[in-house]
Order: structure tokens, then sequence, then C-alpha cells
């Protein structure tokens, strides 16, 4: 297994973005499995009164998927890592489908994302995927698209700013 210096080390996200816990298996070009422990003192839990109804802490979906692909992310950039979105190639999201909500997520669960490469060009990637809980499945990936631009090209009057 691989930690937080290893992940920092690979993606640019950093507190309170950052969520992914842990690498379990790496497969470079292939295939990634990560863990995300959810925690009933995240930021989306805040504000909920001590009475709400148990379904009020489903963890929001958005935010894992959000965890699902900066586990995409770290399976883009395995073997060039790059923490620093001001230099080098910086992974853009650019296409999400055929995502489908199985079962929610709560405080206390640990998520295990697991990733596919399908397709790694030198300007873009495809993969899909899942996030279990305990081995039942919570959500699935149809395809989640990525291209990858140099920084230059993504700043202000930079050598792509058009």
């Amino acid at each position: 297994m691989t930690g937080q210096a290893r992940i920092r080390a690979t993606i640019p996200h950093r507190h309170p973005i950052l969520l992914v816990d842990r690498v379990v298996s790496v497969e470079p070009g292939a295939r990634i499995r990560t863990r995300k422990a959810i925690s009933g003192t995240e930021h989306c839990y805040a504000g909920l009164p001590d009475d709400a109804p148990e379904e009020e802490y489903a963890y929001p979906l958005s935010r894992l998927l959000e965890s699902w692909a900066q586990s995409a992310v770290l399976l883009a950039s395995w073997e060039r890592p790059n923490a620093d979105v001001l230099t080098g190639q910086v992974e853009l999201l650019t296409g999400l489908r055929g995502v489908e909500l199985v079962e929610p997520v709560y405080p206390g669960d640990v998520v295990e994302h697991v990733v596919i490469a399908v397709r790694e060009l030198p300007d873009a990637a495809i993969f899909r995927g899942e996030c279990a809980v305990d081995g039942r499945i919570a959500v699935r990936v149809g395809q989640l698209t990525v291209a990858r631009r140099d920084a230059d090209f993504l700043r202000p009057g930079g050598t792509g700013a058009r």
C-alpha cells in the first residue's frame, strides 16, 4: 500500500479537496485500487441537525465521483507524477458518463475505488470502474475522459491562449 506522501507527490490535490487516503494497489497504465474513509466530520455534514435522519448522512455522489476521478488521475500520472499544476502536464476532466448510484455510502464506510484504463493516448485517457463498500458496489462509472494539457497552454497569455 501507498500512503499520503506518494499521493501528494503524484497529484496536485490538497486539503480540503484531496479525497483519496491510500493506494491499495496499482498496475501502471492498467488499473488502480484506492481507498477513501468517509468521516462524519467532513464539511459536507456541517450544519446537519442532531436529529437528522440517516438518509441525510448519505455521502454526496459528487464527492464520491471526485474521489474516484482523483484515483483515475493517480493512475494516469503514476509514472509521470506532477503535483504542481503550474508546470508540466495537467489532467483535465473532459467527460463523465454512465454513472449509476447503486447504494448510498455513509460515515464510517471505507470506499474502495477501482479504476481501469480503457485507452491511453499522449494527450488524453479514458477510464471506467466502480466504488464499493465491503465488497458491495455503491457506484459504477461507465466512462471518464481526461485531457492532458501543458500548464503553459492553460495560463492566461500562455502559449496556448487564443
